[in-house]
């Protein structure tokens, strides 16, 4: 079983949520699980900002300071915060900062890329179901790579070893959408989600006031 690409580093994860979270665009979240290899490629994601900052952002899960619930995101980045939602879906956040300023980035969207198949029946979908059904949504995506908060939450995404792994396949994204956050009731307005712009597997608005932003970061691969 031949794993794409190779791991990213620790240190790829060791800066701020909005700068952690472009940069995802385009890596490769990889579950191996016995013999099978399910992996998408990221299309969209959403920073979530620690307790540090001035001000605490309201929609983080870490906004009023460590919880048993939320303890992986004030540990050392580049770690999965796997949380359920409606008492029957999960959500994978990626932790970022340093150990203990608790900054995370939420994978909202993936492009199935390997196990396509098996993500659509973890998914409970027809054989044509449309790729974008697979895992456009955070909830549709942990369900189609098969995650959950009991087996998956806490996994060194870094660690060679790891079953759940963030990987490049060399892909740089330089061009993406920026907008307000969607699917939360606090700080709205906050412009921390970032995607592919008009990709068909994206979850939310495609096109946002003609919203799109060439990146200017560095490639860290």
């Amino acid at each position: 079983m031949k794993v794409p690409g190779h791991l990213l580093k620790r240190d790829f994860f060791e800066d701020s949520p909005q700068v952690v979270a472009p940069r995802l665009l385009g890596k490769l979240l990889v579950h191996r699980t016995g013999n099978q290899l399910l992996a998408g490629r990221i299309v969209e994601v959403e920073a979530y900002l620690g307790p540090h900052n001035n001000p605490p952002d309201p929609a983080a899960h870490a906004h009023r300071g460590p919880t048993p619930r939320n303890l992986v995101l004030f540990g050392p980045p580049g770690h999965a915060y796997v949380y359920s939602i409606y008492g029957r879906y999960f959500c994978m956040n990626v932790s970022c900062e340093v150990k203990g300023r608790a900054g995370c980035v939420l994978i909202r969207a993936l492009e199935p890329v390997a196990g396509a198949q098996q993500m659509t029946v973890n998914r409970g979908l027809g054989a044509n179901a449309p790729v974008r059904k697979i895992a456009s949504g955070p909830g549709r995506l942990c369900q189609a790579l098969g995650l959950t908060r009991l087996s998956h939450n806490g996994i060194d995404l870094t660690d060679f070893r790891s079953i759940l792994q963030i990987r490049s396949d060399g892909q740089f994204i330089d061009v993406y959408l920026v907008t307000p956050r969607i699917g939360i009731k606090k700080a709205i307005e906050w412009p921390m989600r970032f995607a592919l712009h008009e990709h068909h597997c994206v979850s939310g608005p495609r096109v946002m006031n003609g919203a799109t932003e060439r990146c200017d970061l560095p490639s860290v691969q």
